[in-house]
């Protein structure tokens, strides 16, 4: 592992090590800050960042350490921005370990140009292109948020089970989108559907009035819109509605937040999606958890973002290190069965279990079990849109 670092009056590091083991521990929280998820992005943060809290209160973490965040915007679309902001967390921040990042290209640039080469752990909460499974990561990779191969699977079992027998797809024009939309379609043809136009939107336009065109002459019982809810997605709902093209709409975890209520209200009641969550225990906990800390644990992501933090700190309490090329080893290992069960706010009696020589199996906040490669299980929230309010009808 290349030495990165030089030691600091403000952080002094052991010898020959460039990853503190003293009173700090910083976690690079790499999140699209700007750009077409910046609406989810303060709940996944603010997510992260209360599990850190919560090591770091307890005092039990590799003799008392701090846990610090540090902010970096990945700004989910931008590959070179989103690089030379992993960079800069590692060169100039020295973390330890990076929460994220967050949309699928961007997660893909940083572990082949900044996380391979410098051994850095990565945990991303909503990078969900089914491509990242196959992505060369040196065992250095995982995410909490299921691959969108099931996602795609289970949004064409919903619209089977509603009687949707055809529909139109656009995607955004990107990794996520198009893995998306390919899993998608499989799905809902074996399934019998019709899928009458698969076609990509670029993000960041002002007038979506060409690709709706296109969309409404192949036309379908519904429109999926596999997108970003704080650009072309909702862009492409705009144009549907002002042109009366689609009155029914079908959504990926992209488009699921606030923002999409926000914008369209009533107007699209009727409409169902998809995104990772399930009704376990610890999703319960959560939300309470951050409900009393001011922040909404409800948002997309945001439990996720809670477990990718809390893996990574647990696997440092069970190496005894902060140095990824010590505790990468062991996230799966405190991620899954055998051990005692781990819920939200329990992340200073897993610490004591481990430092006792004990084994936890982490369930946090969205019932975590890590499969093959780093992949999560998950399973997901079927949300409709009903009085122009996001409503949770079931979980798959």
């Amino acid at each position: 592992m290349k030495k990165l670092l030089t030691a600091t009056a403000a952080g002094a590091l052991i010898a020959g090590s460039a990853f503190a083991q003293d009173n700090e521990i910083k976690m690079g929280v790499l999140l699209g800050y700007t750009g077409p998820i910046e609406s989810l992005t303060p709940a996944m943060a603010a997510g992260a960042e209360m599990a850190m809290a919560e090591v770091t209160e307890s005092g039990a973490l590799l003799g008392g350490a701090t846990v610090t965040s540090v902010r970096a915007d990945s700004t989910c679309v931008d590959s070179a921005a989103a690089t030379a902001a992993a960079e800069r967390l590692i060169t100039s921040d020295g973390v330890s370990a990076i929460m994220g990042a967050d949309c699928s290209g961007v997660t893909g640039a940083v572990l082949a140009n900044v996380a391979v080469p410098n051994g850095m752990v990565m945990i991303s909460p909503s990078a969900t292109s089914p491509a990242l499974s196959a992505a060369e990561d040196n065992g250095l990779f995982f995410r909490t948020a299921p691959s969108d191969a099931r996602q795609g699977a289970v949004l064409a079992e919903v619209l089977v089970e509603k009687g949707i027998t055809s529909v139109a797809v656009t995607y955004t024009n990107n990794d996520y989108g198009k893995g998306f939309a390919d899993a998608f379609q499989s799905s809902f043809e074996a399934a019998g559907g019709s899928v009458t136009l698969t076609a990509p939107h670029e993000d960041g336009k002002a007038d979506y009035s060409a690709e709706v065109g296109a969309l409404a002459s192949a036309g379908g019982d519904a429109l999926v819109v596999l997108g970003y809810v704080d650009q072309g997605g909702a862009g492409v709902i705009q144009g549907a509605l002002d042109s009366g093209a689609f009155d029914m709409f079908a959504l990926g975890d992209g488009m699921i937040g606030d923002a999409l209520t926000e914008a369209f209200g009533s107007d699209i009641d009727g409409t169902i999606g998809t995104a990772p969550g399930s009704d376990n225990a610890g999703g319960a906990t959560f939300a309470e958890m951050a409900t009393a800390a001011g922040i909404d644990g409800t948002s997309v992501y945001a439990g996720e973002s809670y477990d990718a933090a809390a893996l990574m700190l647990l696997a440092m309490a069970a190496s005894g290190s902060s140095d990824p090329a010590d505790y990468v080893g062991k996230i799966e290992m405190v991620a899954n069965a055998p051990g005692e069960p781990i819920m939200p706010g329990e992340l200073a009696k897993a610490i004591e279990i481990l430092a006792g020589g004990g084994d936890v199996d982490y369930n946090g906040a969205t019932g975590v079990e890590l499969v093959g490669p780093g992949e999560a299980a998950g399973s997901y929230a079927e949300y409709v849109v009903d009085g122009g309010a996001l409503t949770v009808v079931g979980y798959r």
